[in-house]
């Protein structure tokens, strides 16, 4: 993964913006009845503050301790607490069964890094617990609003079909959606979303 979003999230400012994204905004409801959310590759914490600010226990987990810094800056403007902890979501462990439900916001990884992480997200999780995530898709690299240059760095939909079969599906999603998220995620893009109980 190198030290690139350490670098990217250096900024004052925050890339992809403050507000939560839209789409765990919309489903947010989902998670009420969970107290303890974990959320993967949660950056510089837009996800996890505005879940916290629902009441939620959060947990943010992050490679760039950039992120994390920002995460906890944005977290005491809000005064909501939000736990946060460096992984890396590829090599560490984490928590067994810990959480009521997790979030993981477009989660860059490589292809044959990303059911590793999705196995973790689910790991994490206890049975009846949630699990939302919304992720860039194949087709983001025509569209060029946001996201990784690269193929190998997007998700497949029958991947994530693949992975989710096996679970209770509350939501599948994979189609263009407008997204503006800071300077870096702005205009029309090609996602893949999915709601699932454990």
């Amino acid at each position: 993964m190198g030290n690139q979003w350490h670098e990217r999230f250096g900024s004052e400012n925050y890339v992809y913006g403050e507000e939560p994204n839209q789409f765990i905004e919309a489903q947010a409801y989902r998670l009420e009845n969970g107290k303890k959310i974990a959320a993967f590759a949660e950056g510089e914490g837009r996800n996890a503050i505005y879940l916290a600010r629902k009441g939620h226990i959060v947990t943010a987990y992050d490679y760039a301790l950039n992120g994390l810094k920002k995460t906890e800056a944005l977290a005491e403007r809000f005064d909501v607490q939000v736990k946060t902890e460096q992984k890396d979501l590829i090599h560490d462990s984490v928590p067994i069964e810990k959480f009521d439900g997790a979030i993981m916001v477009y989660g860059h990884f490589a292809k044959n890094d990303q059911k590793i992480v999705f196995d973790k997200l689910v790991l994490a999780v206890k049975p009846g617990g949630l699990i939302m995530l919304e992720v860039y898709s194949e087709d983001q690299i025509r569209y060029g609003t946001g996201g990784p240059k690269t193929v190998d760095m997007l998700y497949d939909p029958s991947d994530l079909l693949k992975w989710i079969k096996e679970y209770n599906v509350l939501h599948f999603f994979y189609g263009e959606q407008e997204r503006v998220e800071g300077e870096l995620h702005t205009g029309v893009g090609h996602v893949v979303q999915a709601i699932f109980e454990k």
